[in-house]
């Protein structure tokens, strides 16, 4: 009897052995299938709207007043160096600028410039959250950047505080990332989506014009010192699915390029004293920018033709890689043609000459450069949050249709190239407004 006992307690014992290494195996199948299908169909992103502050009418500054203002602290060549790159900027007589640049004597300090970025960040993220409809307490993640500005409080707890967001948020703040700083946060934003299931994600981009204002008289600082102008946008991000009818776009791809291990992308635009005066701080551009700037985007559509170019046009463009590297080094490689892949093309309002440069690299027509034109010639450089008014411009003017594909690009110092990629989910509607008052 107890050799039978024995017998069916071996048995049992091998039956559960035997249960508990295929429940281990079924775990590590189930989860190698749940990991695989993560990566290759990652989580979607909507971009469910956007808003661009518009400043007061009493911001106005024409090209005129803008040198008005400043004489009295250059000397007369300076004056005259900036008449002539206001003269090529392609601004018009109505971009803005922070009410303290018109103040006499003009204030430059923490204040006036918490006022100024209070005035720009609040008003886009009221009105973004009144048409959206969404409250600020469902916001789980906030991502502010701001390059020149960076005050303690940071500008993410200015928005967490004015708006009375949740205790737990996940709260980042960029700075010193320059103009591409706003698609990179956007690509922040996206990685974190990727692992907070059900939330929205709010991104602010701005720059302040109050703290980087030059009195020098160095050129290199001049320049910038001529093409800022005040702005900001904000922009509302969701993973939830229920989200994905009533949403604008959705977010395909994000590309990072980063050229700050060469010495000369690095020091492109560089920030410090001015060495002919003292106690003064500019941020200088350097001559060889366009050539560095040209690097860059080389090196961003590299990487996105890959995911957005038809396969013949990669073949293309690779078959004449080979070539030029083996076989001929002065051959000219083919520039791939990217209105194949977009409809629209959003590009940063760095300056006239950027504009030039990415117009004839990509080979674009005028009508595809005349959103980023317009919003250089009415708004000025408004930094990071400049591609957010060029959309609004494709969008008031009725361009958008369902299906249609962007693409967002922006250069930065570092030197960075960031691009956007997005993907209209409905036709836009032109008689929404996008842009608020201050």
């Amino acid at each position: 009897m107890s050799s039978i006992l024995t017998i069916f307690r071996d048995f049992f014992v091998h039956v559960c052995k035997s249960s508990n290494i295929l429940l281990l195996l079924w775990c590590g199948l189930i989860a190698y299938v749940a990991t695989f299908y993560l990566k290759k169909y990652p989580t979607k992103v909507y971009l469910v709207d956007f808003s661009c502050y518009k400043p007061d009418l009493a911001c106005i500054c024409s090209k005129e007043m803008f040198v008005q203002t400043c004489t009295g602290h250059f000397q007369n060549e300076s004056i005259d160096f900036s008449r002539r790159i206001l003269d090529r900027s392609g601004f018009g007589q109505k971009t803005c600028m922070p009410k303290s640049f018109f103040k006499i004597p003009q204030s430059i300090c923490i204040a006036e410039a918490r006022k100024e970025t209070e005035s720009v960040i609040f008003g886009a993220i009221d009105e973004l959250l009144l048409k959206t409809k969404v409250q600020a307490k469902n916001i789980r993640i906030i991502i502010t950047n701001c390059s020149i500005f960076n005050p303690t409080p940071s500008l993410s707890s200015m928005v967490v505080n004015h708006h009375k967001l949740r205790h737990n948020i996940l709260s980042y703040n960029l700075s010193g990332m320059g103009c591409s700083a706003g698609l990179l946060a956007i690509d922040l934003a996206k990685q974190l989506l990727q692992v907070h299931p059900n939330s929205y994600a709010l991104v602010v981009s701005t720059e302040n014009i109050t703290i980087g204002c030059y009195f020098g008289n160095d050129r290199s600082m001049l320049v910038s010192n001529c093409l800022f102008r005040m702005g900001g946008a904000a922009i509302l991000l969701s993973n939830l699915s229920t989200d994905s009818s009533r949403s604008k776009y959705h977010l395909r791809h994000t590309i990072r390029t980063h050229k700050g291990s060469q010495d000369h992308s690095y020091n492109a635009i560089f920030q410090k004293d001015d060495e002919t005066q003292k106690n003064i701080i500019g941020v200088a551009l350097s001559k060889d920018l366009m050539n560095t700037a040209g690097d860059a985007l080389k090196a961003n559509i590299s990487i996105l033709g890959r995911y957005v170019l038809p396969l013949l046009e990669q073949l293309k463009f690779l078959s004449t890689s080979l070539v030029k590297k083996y076989f001929n080094t002065r051959m000219k490689l083919y520039t791939p043609n990217f209105k194949l892949a977009f409809e629209h093309f959003c590009i940063h309002t760095g300056g006239k000459a950027v504009q030039d440069e990415m117009q004839k690299i990509l080979e674009l027509s005028d009508w595809h450069l005349e959103p980023s034109r317009m919003t250089l010639y009415r708004s000025g450089n408004t930094s990071s949050s400049s591609v957010w008014y060029v959309l609004a411009y494709c969008e008031a003017k009725g361009r958008i249709k369902k299906g249609d594909r962007i693409w967002q690009i922006a250069f930065g110092s570092g030197f960075k190239c960031n691009s956007v990629v997005l993907c209209a989910l409905r036709n836009i509607d032109q008689s929404r407004r996008i842009t608020t008052h201050g």
